[in-house]
């Protein structure tokens, strides 16, 4: 007979162990689960995966063909489309190493190089597309093997003014004049010599 009150479980029950991989395991804080997008990992595929999805968007219809100034403008590569057909008219533009016309059709696979002020670009076509993309989609449709650009102040053009600087004064010019090397010519009977006694001019006084 079991008295009233007493507990009917047992006292020497060993508690059960948690199946591996059952609903109830957290992982550990901070881990998340392989493939679910979190984490760094994760949110960059998702912005690549979005930059291929709309580069495939920006593709030709079957069949269609792509103009190689319409494809370095649409990748970025130069600012306008009016810029990438003025730059193969003047033979800036070569494709698998031979200079090209606007209307030549591009395909994927072919070399393609545009020299600009100061650096050559060099890329390897991924993706034809038609319309001009943002940059991240851009980097989706071509292998950039351009060489690293040169540093800012090996190409720094020399006696470029700031804008709104106004008509340069005579030191300006002079000193323009020194920084292009133009110094040597202008001496007596140099191309840019001014007037005067040694070059031959005449003052006021010497007027008719």
């Amino acid at each position: 007979m079991v008295e009233e009150g007493t507990d009917h479980t047992p006292t020497d029950a060993a508690p059960r162990p948690q199946a591996e991989g059952s609903a109830t395991a957290r992982p550990a804080d901070g881990a998340g689960s392989p493939g679910d997008g979190s984490g760094s990992g994760g949110a960059e595929d998702a912005k690549i995966a979005a930059a291929i999805a709309a580069a495939e968007a920006a593709a030709p219809a079957n069949g269609e063909s792509v103009r190689i100034d319409s494809w370095i403008w649409s990748v970025r590569l130069v600012k306008t489309r009016s810029l990438g057909a003025a730059a193969c008219k003047g033979g800036h533009v070569r494709v698998n190493g031979e200079r090209v016309k606007p209307s030549h059709s591009v395909r994927v696979g072919d070399e393609v190089r545009v020299r600009q002020e100061n650096r050559e670009r060099i890329v390897v076509v991924k993706r034809l597309i038609r319309k001009r993309v943002g940059a991240p989609v851009a980097a989706q449709c071509f292998i950039d093997n351009s060489p690293p650009p040169p540093p800012r102040e090996a190409v720094a053009p020399a006696g470029i003014r700031d804008r709104g600087a106004g008509r340069p004064t005579k030191r300006d010019r002079r000193e323009l004049e020194r920084l292009r090397g133009l110094r040597a010519m202008g001496g007596p009977g140099g191309p840019f010599a001014g007037p005067g006694p040694a070059g031959g001019g005449r003052g006021r006084a010497g007027g008719r």
